[in-house]
C-alpha cells in the first residue's frame, strides 16, 4: 500500500488522493495510473543485439539471452531506451573489443577497467561514438597501437589507456576533434615518439590533467603546453625524453604538478618557474639538469614537493628557498650543491615532514634552524663534509624517526648517543663513518631507544667491544657494526634479541668460536620477518645506490634480506652443525676466518639460501653434494681453503665459475679443467682359476646388455628431466596450445634465478620475472622453506580451485580476484609455480614506494580496491602485499 500512494504521488506529483476501498471506479482510476507510469519497456532492438554481440566475444559478462537489456547488470539506458551506461569495471571479463561497440551510438560513458580484455581496438573504434564523454579502458591487457585512422570525438571528456599494453605514437590527428578533452592518461604502456605537446594549441584547450608516465617516449619535450590554460597535472615521468624544459611550460599558469623523472632532461631551470603559482609538486629527479635552483623560487608559496634528487645541480642553495612555508618534503639528494647549512633558516618550514639533503658537499655544522621544524619526521644529511657534534636541539623533533647522518665527519659518539636517546620516537639510527677512531661506549645501560629498529655504526674505525646496552634494544631488527676495530668474542646474548635478523659485524678483529647462541635468533630460525616487519616502513630508502633513480630500494624493512655477516674478523673453530637451523636465513658470509673442519652437511637445509661465502677459511674434506638442494643459491665461494674431491654437479652448482673454487689444490672437476681420478682399481689374485671361454662369452654379453640398458635409461632420464613439460594453464597470451615450455627454458629465461630478477621474496618462496619467447612476462615464484608448507603451498595454488569450486571456475581456476596461475613444475623436491606479472606491483608499494603512488588513487579507485579485495577474503588472508 505504501508503494501505491508513493507512485500515485509521483504521477500525479501534488495532487492528493484518498481511497476509499467502497468506491469501485476510483479503484480503476488508480490502476490505471499505475499501468500508465510502469508501462513495459524495452531497449533499442539495435543497441540489444549489438551487447548480445558483444556477450559472444567476450567472457563472464553474465547477460540474459532475452528480456530487456536495460535491466542487465552494467547496463543504464535513457528515457528514449538507448543505452548511454556501460559499467562494467572488475567483472573478470576476458575476450576482444569489436566493432559491435560502435552500434552503440548513443553510449556516453564506458568503463571496462580492470578486465583481462586482450588484442588491438578495432578501426574507427572512437570516432564511432558521437556522444562518447567518459572512456575508461585502464588496466587490462589490451595491446597494439592506436587505430591510424581513428580520432577522438568531440564529445570526450575523460580517457584512460593507462595499464595496458598499447604501443606505436599517439599522432595529433587522433587527438584533434577532442575539444572537450578535460583528462588523458595514456600512462603504463609501450607508447614511443614524440609527446604531443601541441594538444591544446587547437585540439584540447580544456584539457586538465595529461599523464604519458611509464613508457617509451622519447625526444625533446615540444612546445605548445603554454597553451595550456587549464591545465593542472602533467606527468611524463620514467620515458626517454632528453633536451632542455620548453621555456611556454612556465607559462601554463593552472599547473599545480609538474612530474618528469627518470628521463634525460636536461639544462638549467628557468627562473620563469616563479610564473607557476599554483605549483604544489616538482618532480624531476633523476635526470640531467644543470644550474642553480632559481633564485625567486621562495615565490611558489603553495609547493609542497620539491624532489630534484639525482641530478648535477650545484651551487648553494638560494636563501629564498626557505619562503617555501607549504614545503612538506625537500629531497635534493645526489647533486652537486655547496655552501654551509647552518646559515639557512629552516625555521620557517613549519610543515617540512621529510628533508634529505644527503649526498652533496655541503660543509660546516649541523644547521640548528632545522631543528626547529616541529613536523620533521626524517632527516638525512647523509656523505657530506659535515662536522662537529649533534646538538641537544635535536630532541625537540618529538615526530622524528628516521636520521641519517653517516659518512661526514662527526665526533663525540657518547655524546651522541646520549642526546638520541631523548627522541623517544626514533626507528632508525645510521651514523656510519663518524666518529673515527673512537671507542665504543661501554656503559652497562643507555635508557631510551625503545622504538629503535635500524642502529648503524659501520665504517667508524670504532675501538673497544660489542656494548651490553644492545642487549636492551628489544625492537632492533638491523645491526650493522661493520668496518670498526672491534675485538673480543661475539656475545651470546646476540641471540635472545627477539627481532633481530640482519647482522653485520664484518671486518673487525673479533675472537673465538661460531657462538651457538645466534643459531637461536628466532627471526632466522622459526618466525618469518614478516610478522614483524611487514608494516615497518622507512621514511627515507636505506641500502640503495646514490645515483639509482628507480623504485629498486628499500623503503621497507621486510624486503632486506635477512642475513649474517661475519667476514674478515678471526673467529675460529668448527662450523657448528646447530647452523642448519638458520631455515630463514637468505645471506651467510663467513668468509676471511680460520674455520676449519668440515663443510656441515646440515647448510643444505638453509632452503632460502640465496648467498653463501665460506672462503678464506681452513676448511677441510669434501664439498656437500646435498648443497646441490639449495635452488635459490645465486652466490657461492669457497675458495682458498683446503678442500678435496670433486665438485658437486647440477643445480645451482652449474652457474658458479671457476673462481667459487680457486685456491683448492684438492678439488677436482670440469669447471676447474681437473679431471678427479677414480681411485678404485681391481687386481686379480694370481692363484685365481681361469674362466673357460664360455663363461667369459656369457658374462661379457651380460655386462654388454646391461651396460646398453643403463645407457638409454641414463639417457631417457635425462631427457624427461629437461624437457619436462611446464603444465600450462589460464592466460593465452603467455601460454597458448602449442606451448613447449621445459625447465631447463624457465632456467634460462629468468638468468638461473639470478638475484637480479627477484621481483619479491614474501610467503613460500621467491618470485623471479622471466621474459618468455614470445615477449611477454611472467613471475616464476621458486617455492622454498619447510616441505610440508612448501607442499601445502603448491598444492593450494594447483589443487585449490578443483577443491573450491564454489569460488572458482572448476575448469579454468580463473577466479577474477586472484592472480592467474599459468602453469607450474614439479621434480623431486623442486616446485615451481608460473603466474601472470603483475607489472604495477602491490597496493603496498603504490602506497608507499611508488613515486606520487598514494596521490593517484582518487576515491573512486579506492573504493574498486576494497570491493575487490573483499572478495579475496574467501581465499585468502589479504594485506596490502599480496593486493596487486
Amino acid at each position: 500500500m505504501l508503494l501505491l500512494f508513493t507512485t500515485l504521488s509521483h504521477c500525479r506529483r501534488h495532487q492528493t488522493t484518498t481511497i476509499n476501498n467502497h468506491s469501485l471506479s476510483l479503484v480503476v482510476i488508480v490502476i490505471l495510473l499505475l499501468l500508465s507510469c510502469y508501462a513495459s519497456t524495452a531497449c533499442n532492438e539495435m543497441d540489444q543485439a549489438s551487447l548480445a554481440s558483444l556477450s559472444l566475444n567476450i567472457s563472464n559478462l553474465n547477460w540474459p539471452s532475452s528480456g530487456d537489456c536495460c535491466s542487465w547488470e552494467g547496463v543504464q539506458c535513457d528515457g528514449n531506451d538507448r543505452v548511454t551506461h556501460l559499467w562494467l569495471a572488475t567483472r573478470g571479463l576476458r575476450g576482444f573489443i569489436t566493432s559491435s561497440f560502435s552500434n552503440l551510438s548513443k553510449l556516453s560513458q564506458l568503463n571496462l577497467s580492470h578486465n583481462c580484455l586482450s588484442g588491438p581496438l578495432p578501426d574507427g573504434f572512437f570516432s564511432s561514438f558521437t556522444t562518447l564523454q567518459i572512456v575508461d579502458l585502464s588496466f587490462n591487457c589490451l595491446s597494439g597501437p592506436l587505430p591510424f585512422s581513428d580520432t577522438l570525438p568531440i564529445a570526450l571528456q575523460i580517457l584512460d589507456l593507462s595499464s595496458n599494453r598499447f604501443n606505436g605514437s599517439i599522432q595529433s590527428s587522433f587527438l584533434w576533434p577532442a575539444m572537450n578533452l578535460r583528462s588523458f592518461n595514456v600512462s603504463n604502456n609501450s607508447f614511443t615518439g614524440r609527446i604531443p605537446s601541441s594538444i591544446c594549441s587547437s585540439d584540447s584547450p580544456s584539457v586538465m590533467i595529461l599523464d604519458f608516465s611509464y613508457n617509451g617516449f622519447q625526444g625533446p619535450v615540444g612546445q605548445g603546453f603554454g597553451a595550456c590554460e587549464k591545465l593542472e597535472v602533467l606527468r611524463a615521468g620514467f620515458n626517454f625524453l632528453s633536451g632542455p624544459l620548453p621555456d611556454d611550460i612556465y607559462s601554463a599558469g593552472a599547473l599545480q604538478e609538474i612530474f618528469l623523472p627518470g628521463n634525460k632532461l636536461n639544462g638549467p631551470i628557468g627562473e620563469s618557474i616563479i610564473n607557476l603559482a599554483n605549483l604544489r609538486i616538482l618532480a624531476l629527479f633523476g635526470n640531467e639538469f644543470i644550474g642553480s635552483i632559481p633564485n625567486g623560487i621562495g615565490k611558489l608559496s603553495n609547493l609542497e614537493q620539491l624532489l630534484l634528487h639525482i641530478n648535477n645541480l650545484n651551487d648553494t642553495l638560494p636563501q629564498s628557498l626557505m619562503n617555501c612555508t607549504s614545503l612538506k618534503a625537500l629531497n635534493l639528494r645526489v647533486n652537486n650543491f655547496v655552501g654551509e647549512l647552518s646559515a639557512l633558516d629552516f625555521s620557517k618550514l613549519q610543515q617540512l615532514i621529510t628533508a634529505d639533503l644527503g649526498n652533496n658537499y655541503f660543509h660546516g655544522s649541523l644547521p640548528t634552524s632545522l631543528f626547529s621544524c616541529k613536523a620533521l619526521n626524517a632527516i638525512r644529511l647523509a656523505t657530506n663534509r659535515l662536522e662537529g657534534e649533534i646538538l641537544p636541539d635535536i630532541v625537540t623533533l618529538k615526530s622524528l624517526s628516521f636520521l641519517s647522518l653517516s659518512n661526514n665527519s662527526l665526533t663525540n659518539i657518547t655524546g651522541a648517543l646520549r642526546i638520541l636517546r631523548g627522541c623517544k620516537n626514533l626507528s632508525t639510527i645510521i651514523l656510519s663513518k663518524n666518529f673515527y677512531g673512537e671507542a665504543m661506549p661501554d656503559v652497562e645501560s643507555f635508557e631510551g631507544f625503545q622504538n629503535l629498529q635500524i642502529l648503524a655504526f659501520g665504517g667508524c674505525q670504532l675501538t673497544g667491544q660489542i656494548p651490553n646496552w644492545l642487549m636492551e634494544l628489544t625492537k632492533l631488527e638491523v645491526l650493522d657494526f661493520s668496518f670498526n676495530k672491534l675485538t673480543g668474542s661475539i656475545p651470546s646474548w646476540l641471540g635472545r634479541l627477539p627481532n633481530l635478523f640482519y647482522l653485520d659485524l664484518s671486518v673487525n678483529f673479533l675472537l673465538g668460536d661460531f657462538p651457538k647462541e645466534l643459531i637461536g635468533l628466532p627471526k632466522l630460525t622459526s618466525q618469518p620477518i614478516a610478522e614483524s616487519a611487514y608494516h615497518s616502513y622507512l621514511a627515507l630508502p636505506v641500502f640503495v645506490k646514490p645515483n639509482d633513480a628507480t623504485n629498486l630500494q628499500y623503503n621497507r624493512l621486510a624486503h632486506l634480506p635477512p642475513a649474517i655477516y661475519l667476514g674478515n674478523n678471526s673467529l675460529s673453530g668448527n662450523i657448528p652443525v646447530e647452523i642448519g637451523q638458520f631455515k630463514l636465513i637468505h645471506i651467510l658470509d663467513l668468509s676471511g676466518n680460520s674455520f676449519s673442519g668440515t663443510i656441515p652437511d646440515q647448510i643444505s637445509m638453509l632452503t632460502n639460501l640465496e648467498k653463501l661465502d665460506l672462503s678464506g677459511n681452513n676448511l677441510s674434506g669434501k664439498i656437500p653434494t646435498s648443497l646441490k638442494n639449495l635452488h635459490f643459491l645465486s652466490y657461492f665461494s669457497v675458495a682458498n681453503n683446503n678442500l678435496q674431491g670433486p665438485i658437486p654437479a647440477g643445480g645451482q652448482f652449474n652457474t658458479f665459475s671457476s673462481s667459487s673454487y680457486e685456491g683448492n689444490p684438492g678439488l677436482c672437476g670440469p669447471i676447474l679443467q681437473r679431471p678427479c681420478l677414480d681411485s678404485s682399481s681391481t687386481t686379480r689374485p694370481l692363484g685365481s682359476r681361469r674362466r673357460s671361454p664360455n663363461t667369459k662369452l656369457i658374462v661379457g654379453l651380460l655386462f654388454g646388455i646391461l651396460f646398453i640398458i643403463g645407457v638409454i635409461s641414463t639417457v631417457l632420464a635425462l631427457w624427461m628431466l629437461t624437457n619436462r613439460r611446464i603444465v600450462p594453464r589460464g592466460d593465452p597470451d603467455i601460454f597458448d596450445s602449442e606451448t613447449d615450455l621445459t625447465i631447463a627454458k624457465i632456467l634460462k629465461l629468468a638468468d638461473n634465478f639470478n638475484q637480479a630478477n627477484i621481483i619479491s621474496c614474501r610467503g613460500f618462496g621467491v618470485v623471479y620475472k622471466a621474459t618468455l619467447e614470445n615477449g611477454t612476462t611472467a613471475a616464476v615464484k621458486k617455492l622454498s622453506g619447510h616441505i610440508g608448507l612448501k607442499e601445502a603451498e603448491f598444492k593450494a595454488a594447483v589443487l585449490y580451485p578443483q577443491q573450491n569450486a564454489r569460488i572458482c571456475t572448476l575448469s579454468t581456476a580463473q577466479c577474477k580476484n586472484l592472480v592467474t596461475l599459468q602453469g607450474y613444475f614439479v621434480h623431486n623436491g623442486l616446485r615451481v609455480l608460473i603466474y601472470s606479472c603483475m607489472e604495477n606491483g602491490s597496493l603496498d608499494y603504490t602506497l608507499h614506494e611508488k613515486a606520487n603512488g598514494a596521490s593517484q588513487l582518487d576515491w573512486s579507485t579506492q573504493l574498486k580496491i576494497v570491493q575487490g579485495a573483499s572478495y579475496g577474503l574467501l581465499i585468502c588472508t589479504l594485506s596490502v602485499n599480496n593486493i596487486l
